[in-house]
C-alpha cells in the first residue's frame, strides 16, 4: 500500500475513534448536569461510566465472533453502525435506565472496532512501525479528549446534555462515511480461526498483558471519572473552566499518546515499566495538588500525558505475545482497558460513598496502577526465563 493510502486509511481509522472516544469519555464532564436532571448521586451517575466500560468488556469477545467472518472494513462499518444506534437512543433516553441500556448498546461496538482497527492498521504500514499506526489511529481517542469532550461538556451544559449525545451520533455517521470511502478492503486479511485465536488465551504471558491493561490504566479512572466534580469542589475552578482544564488533560493524553508510540517501538517493556512509575507517582501527587487551582491543573496535564502514554506499549505488548491470534487478543485488550475503567469507576465510587472524600481518589488510583506495574515486571521476569519467540507484532 502507499504511503498516501496508509495515511488516508490510518485517517479515517482516526476520525472514528475520535468519535467513539467523545461518547466514552463525555460523560464524565456532563456528570453533574445528568445527575441533576435525573434526579441521581454522583456515584450513580458514575455508574454510567462503569456500565459502558462493561458493556465493552462483554461486547468485545462477542462481537469478535460475529464478525470474525466478514471483510475487515465490512466489519468496522458494522460496528460504527451500533455505535450510531446507542448514541441516538442516548439522546432521547427519558431516564437514568434508558439511558444507561443505551450506554451499554453504544459500548458493545468498542472493543471489537478498536481490535480490528489495531490489526489493520499495523497492516498497512512498513514493519517496524506497528506501534506507531497503532498510536495515530488511538490519536484520534486522545483528541477526543482535547476537542470531543470539553466541546461535548460545553455544548451538554449550554443546551442540555442530550444534544451531546445527539452531536456525537452526527459524528459516527461522518466516521462511518471516513471508513467507507478511505479504508480499502483487505481481502489479504483473512477472517481468523476463532478456535486458533482463542487457543492464545491459555498462554501465561498473553494473560498477564491483559492484567497488566486492566490494572495498569484501570488506576486513572479511578481519579478520572470524578475529575468533573474534584476541580469544580477541591480545586475551586469554576464549571465553565471545568472544561478548559478537560481540553489540556486532552492536549496531554495525544502527547503522551504519539510519544509513548515512539517509546514502544523502542524498547517497548522498559519503556511500560517507566511509564507506569511516573503515572502513579503524578496521581499520588494529585492527591495534594487538587487543592489548588494552578497546582491542579498542571498536574492535569502531566497526568493526561501519562496516562495515554501506556495506550501504545499496552496494545503493542498482547499483540505481540498472541503471535497466533492477535485478532482476538487485540479485542480483548481494548475490553481490558475498560474494564479497568470499571473498576476504576466503581472503586472511586465505593471511595466517595464509603465518606474518605475526593481527595483520596489519588491515592487510590495510584494504589491500582501499582498493581499494574507489578504485573509488568512479573512478565518481565518470566520472559527473561523463556524468551518469546517473536519480538514482532504478527500480521495476519
Amino acid at each position: 500500500m502507499s504511503r498516501d493510502h496508509s495515511k488516508a486509511a490510518l485517517f479515517a481509522l482516526s476520525v472514528a475513534a475520535f468519535a467513539i472516544g467523545t461518547t466514552e469519555f463525555v460523560i464524565m464532564g456532563l456528570l453533574p448536569e445528568v445527575a441533576a436532571d435525573l434526579r441521581v448521586s454522583i456515584p450513580s451517575a458514575g455508574l454510567l461510566v462503569s456500565g459502558y466500560a462493561l458493556g465493552v468488556a462483554a461486547g468485545a469477545p462477542l462481537l469478535a465472533a460475529l464478525t470474525a467472518r466478514m471483510e475487515r472494513r465490512n466489519a468496522l462499518l458494522a460496528l460504527l453502525g451500533l455505535f450510531i444506534l446507542g448514541n441516538a437512543l442516548c439522546a432521547v433516553a427519558p431516564n437514568y435506565s434508558v439511558l444507561m441500556v443505551a450506554r451499554v448498546v453504544a459500548a458493545f461496538c468498542h472493543g471489537s472496532f478498536f481490535g480490528i482497527g489495531a490489526v489493520v492498521a499495523s497492516h498497512v504500514v512498513p514493519r517496524g512501525q506497528a506501534a506507531r499506526a497503532i498510536a495515530l489511529m488511538f490519536a484520534g481517542l486522545t483528541l477526543a479528549n482535547v476537542l470531543g469532550v470539553p466541546f461535548g461538556t460545553f455544548l451538554g451544559q449550554w443546551a442540555g446534555w442530550r444534544s451531546t449525545f445527539a452531536a456525537v451520533t452526527g459524528l459516527g455517521v461522518l466516521a462511518a462515511i471516513g471508513v467507507w470511502r478511505l479504508v480499502p478492503a483487505l481481502p489479504e486479511l483473512h477472517a481468523p480461526d476463532m478456535r486458533k485465536e482463542m487457543a492464545v488465551l491459555r498462554q501465561p504471558q498473553v494473560l498477564l498483558a491483559l492484567a497488566m491493561t486492566v490494572l495498569g490504566f484501570g488506576g486513572v479512572f479511578t481519579v478520572f471519572t470524578y475529575i468533573a466534580p474534584i476541580l469544580q469542589t477541591q480545586s475551586h475552578v469554576s464549571m465553565g473552566a471545568t472544561g478548559w482544564v478537560l481540553v489540556l488533560f486532552g492536549l496531554g493524553t495525544t502527547l503522551g499518546n504519539l510519544f509513548g508510540g515512539r517509546l514502544a517501538d523502542w524498547r517497548l517493556m522498559p519503556s511500560l515499566v517507566t511509564i507506569l512509575v511516573v503515572l502513579s507517582l503524578v496521581m499520588l501527587a494529585f492527591t495534594w495538588t487538587m487543592h489548588n487551582s494552578v497546582a491542579a491543573i498542571v498536574t492535569v496535564f502531566v497526568w493526561g500525558l501519562a496516562a495515554f502514554a501506556t495506550v501504545p506499549p499496552l496494545q503493542m505488548r498482547v499483540v505481540q505475545q498472541a503471535v497466533d491470534g492477535p485478532h482476538l487478543a487485540s479485542t480483548l485488550n481494548i475490553a481490558a482497558f475498560n474494564l479497568g475503567n470499571a473498576i476504576g469507576a466503581f472503586i472511586g465510587g465505593a471511595v466517595i460513598d464509603g465518606g474518605l472524600g475526593l481527595s483520596v481518589l489519588g491515592i487510590a488510583g495510584a494504589a491500582v496502577t501499582v498493581l499494574g506495574l507489578l504485573a509488568t515486571l512479573w512478565s518481565m521476569a518470566i520472559e527473561r526465563r523463556v524468551p518469546v519467540a517473536s519480538s514482532c507484532p504478527a500480521r495476519a
